[in-house]
């Protein structure tokens, strides 16, 4: 039995991860996988979260029942409000919001509610993508194509190439879009081009999914919701899956939502049953705690407050490291141009480093990255900054030369 089946090649990322684990080098630098680090290159408690707990923990002790299917009903009526901001009634009546295991959950709920009821549409994501957008929604049966995302040095988005490619859809075709911090590239569309993309999608009938992990950690909350906010106004039939892992620093606890905007109220408690149903025959109910931890601050002002001002902390430091990987890896190599770290947002940096640059650098140098090229800028700190600097200015500039020659 089982003979048949074929080993796993393992996740890039995760494995990557084992990978950093089993490095002997001391002077090692992981800028693999999505986790926010602090100055010091730890993995923060937010003092919020901690408050929360603490009221929590004031809380009669009650058993530790099943949550209903969509998860905590006061939780997801926060995360609606957190997510869409002030809406009028008209549209709020139409919107389904549920609680998910985490981002993934949330993509994964929604795909599977989608292939049911949209069978043979196919599913574009942007080119290049996180990897899992793909995979979650060839699990669950879809057909996954790309639609070009950057112009051809990588350094910039095409948006018309983007629009080309969406005017020619079928109708019902499902479009997977990042709503900040465009994961890998960190580059994002300005309000204007949301504008015209949902115009479009409205004329075409095209479903409109978008993803965000890290709401807050591009522009700002207001600014990094423009998206999701303009999607409930633009009169279009579309989901938004977030996830709290990176803005909490709640990654265990797989805290996420996925909410639906339908064209009639009507139409949403339908929907809303039967993604009810989808998430009985897939996990039945969403895990409590790191939710109540979430909901708690959504609803308490004064820690809504001190959340917000932790998440612009984390912004701060992220613009900090952006500037300063810029400036040390500048001093090294004057005619580099790494202009692209000053210019993306969020989490991420794509260097444009092929595969092979990439191996190169963490064999000779300790540092690891996607072999896609991209970096976790919240890994950076004053003490690898420098390593890092020279391990990009060194196969860069080796890059240039060999194409002088």
């Amino acid at each position: 039995m089982f003979e048949h089946v074929e080993a796993y090649a393992g996740d890039p990322i995760l494995s990557l991860m084992d990978d950093f684990r089993q490095d002997p080098r001391k002077a090692k630098v992981n800028l693999s996988i999505g986790f926010y680090y602090d100055h010091n290159g730890d993995i923060p408690v937010l003092d919020s979260v901690i408050a929360a707990k603490a009221l929590l923990d004031q809380q009669p002790v009650e058993p530790n029942l099943y949550l209903p299917m969509s998860g905590e009903p006061q939780y997801c009526q926060a995360v609606q409000q957190h997510i869409f901001g002030e809406q009028p009634t008209a549209v709020t009546d139409r919107l389904i919001t549920i609680q998910s295991v985490g981002g993934s959950g949330a993509l994964r709920v929604g795909a599977d509610f989608l292939k049911r009821y949209y069978p043979d549409a196919k599913v574009y994501v942007s080119h290049p993508t996180w990897d899992n957008h793909q995979a979650i929604f060839a699990g669950a049966g879809f057909e996954v194509l790309g639609y070009p995302y950057l112009n051809q040095d990588q350094t910039d988005i095409d948006f018309s190439a983007m629009l080309k490619t969406f005017a020619h859809l079928s109708e019902h075709s499902i479009v997977l879009l990042h709503a900040c911090c465009h994961n890998p590239t960190g580059l994002d569309l300005e309000p204007s081009q949301w504008d015209q993309l949902f115009a479009l999608f409205k004329e075409k009938q095209i479903i409109p999914f978008l993803d965000s992990a890290y709401l807050g950690l591009g522009d700002g909350l207001e600014q990094d919701a423009y998206a999701i906010r303009a999607l409930a106004q633009s009169g279009l039939t579309g989901f938004v899956s977030n996830s709290f892992s990176k803005v909490f620093s709640l990654y265990g606890e797989r805290v996420g939502s996925l909410s639906v905007i339908c064209e009639s109220a009507a139409i949403a408690e339908k929907v809303s049953g039967q993604l009810k149903a989808t998430i009985r025959a897939n996990y039945s109910n969403p895990p409590r705690f790191g939710a109540q931890l979430v909901r708690i601050i959504l609803e308490n002002e004064a820690l809504y407050q001190q959340w917000l001002q932790e998440v612009e902390n984390m912004l701060k430091r992220l613009l900090q490291v952006r500037s300063d990987l810029y400036q040390a890896i500048h001093k090294i190599a004057p005619d580099l141009d790494v202009g692209y770290l000053l210019k993306q947002k969020g989490m991420f940096s794509f260097t444009g480093l092929t595969a092979v640059q990439v191996d190169e650098i963490r064999e000779k140098y300790g540092v690891y990255l996607i072999r896609n090229g991209r970096i976790c800028i919240a890994g950076l700190n004053s003490g690898n900054i420098q390593i890092v600097a020279q391990a990009i200015a060194e196969v860069a500039t080796q890059q240039l030369v060999e194409a002088a020659i």
